[in-house]
């Protein structure tokens, strides 16, 4: 018997010896080892969960001082007005009492006044708000915005914008440039911008570079194994984005630097946004994309139709791997996308940004997310597919498109 297997014995036997039952104290000790480190990683995600939720990172100085939004809310924006524009009402968050009175018409939904009390419950998805009572009133005295306001939805299981949280997931619905055109401190020329935008999309270099070109609002879930989150991949962590939508969108308190685009934005008086940045990537990194519904595609075509992704229609040459994405080891030029150019002769989204390419979307939880492209020129996945045809002369048939996109929507 070799020196090694001695080694092996010995130590097996010294183990047995320290045991009587269970695991030894080796054992044992890596066991805890583990479930130490499964523990913090949970709290950190479940850390991440509030940031991404509830945390505005201070912008209230930016949502309140600056646009005014507390007295538009309180003035202006009841249930049905907050509805119509996207934003949503987590039902967990409602007291039994608020169920009723809304299901039997007691609580007022065309009433600024119960948007206020929703703000009190923190219903709102992705906004915060600070109500006070102030000579006898519920008043709102301080509002902001959260990451949650863009990357979540709700299940409508109450009934439409009215449900449980769907965290990750790219709220199509938002109107944000609807929301920030009500502020009294902007200019018309300005609104009239934000107008332009529409539900589903948002310009996040539009206030730094004053150009106008909406980019779809992305999801937040799948993006675990991906280097490149952002669609022309300016950063290799979520973490560089958040900040970026952190201080530069948002408001929050924080410096967000870029040397390759000259953006450099200081939001005094402190630090409310780095600390928070890993947790918050965590639980980003935690959230998965959604499967497709039941029934919602046909599974033989789908077959068909993989076929047709990894052959005919060339698509796995870059949609490629787990992620259905090569963005971890390349970007690519404008002119190899067939998305530009952008609409309503905007200028190249990519010339706008720090590496002045492209990276390959993934496609996991395609179906949930319409317009696609960065920019929304194409209204369905029947539109991407058709645009994918002309643009790269595939010279897919009729029977080959119809089936890429039942597989598309199968992702």
């Amino acid at each position: 018997m070799g020196r090694y297997s001695l080694l092996a014995l010995a130590l097996s036997a010294s183990v047995a010896a320290c045991s009587t039952e269970g695991p030894g104290l080796a054992n044992a000790a890596q066991a805890s080892d583990a479930e130490l480190a499964s523990n913090a990683s949970r709290a950190k995600v479940a850390t991440g969960q509030t940031i991404f939720r509830f945390d505005t990172f201070g912008d209230e100085t930016f949502w309140t001082d600056t646009l005014q939004m507390n007295k538009v809310i309180e003035t202006a924006v009841d249930p049905t007005t907050a509805l119509t524009v996207g934003l949503k009402v987590d039902a967990t968050a409602l007291p039994a009492a608020v169920v009723a009175g809304i299901q039997d018409g007691s609580i007022s939904l065309t009433d600024p006044a119960t948007t206020i009390a929703l703000l009190k419950l923190n219903a709102v998805v992705g906004v915060a708000g600070t109500v006070e009572n102030v000579g006898g009133k519920d008043t709102l005295t301080r509002v902001g915005i959260t990451c949650a306001i863009c990357h979540s939805t709700v299940d409508d299981s109450f009934a439409k914008g009215i449900g449980a949280r769907l965290d990750g997931w790219a709220n199509t619905d938002l109107d944000p440039g609807a929301i920030i055109a009500l502020s009294p401190a902007l200019s018309e020329a300005t609104k009239a911008v934000y107008k332009s935008w529409g539900h589903g999309k948002y310009d996040p270099r539009f206030n730094q570079d004053g150009k106008n070109g909406p980019q779809v609002i992305p999801p937040a879930y799948g993006l675990r194994g991906i280097n490149r989150v952002t669609a022309t991949g300016d950063g290799d962590q979520i973490s560089y984005w958040n900040r970026y939508v952190a201080v530069t969108q948002m408001g929050g308190h924080g410096t967000f630097t870029e040397p390759r685009t000259g953006v450099n934005v200081t939001n005094p008086p402190d630090d409310l946004v780095t600390a928070s940045l890993p947790a918050l990537q965590e639980y980003q990194l935690s959230l998965v994309a959604p499967a497709p519904p039941a029934g919602s595609f046909d599974a033989a075509a789908a077959a068909r139709g993989q076929a047709v992704f990894e052959g005919a229609g060339r698509c796995a040459s870059c949609h490629s791997g787990a992620t259905f994405t090569d963005a971890n080891t390349k970007l690519h030029d404008p002119s190899e996308v067939v998305s530009e150019p952008e609409p309503d002769g905007a200028p190249s989204y990519a010339s706008r940004t720090a590496t002045k390419k492209y990276r390959t979307a993934p496609l996991r939880g395609l179906w949930q997310h319409p317009p696609y492209f960065h920019n929304g020129s194409a209204p369905t996945i029947e539109a991407v597919v058709e645009t994918y045809d002309q643009r790269k002369a595939l010279g897919l048939t009729a029977a080959q498109k119809a089936d890429l996109v039942q597989y598309l929507k199968s992702l």
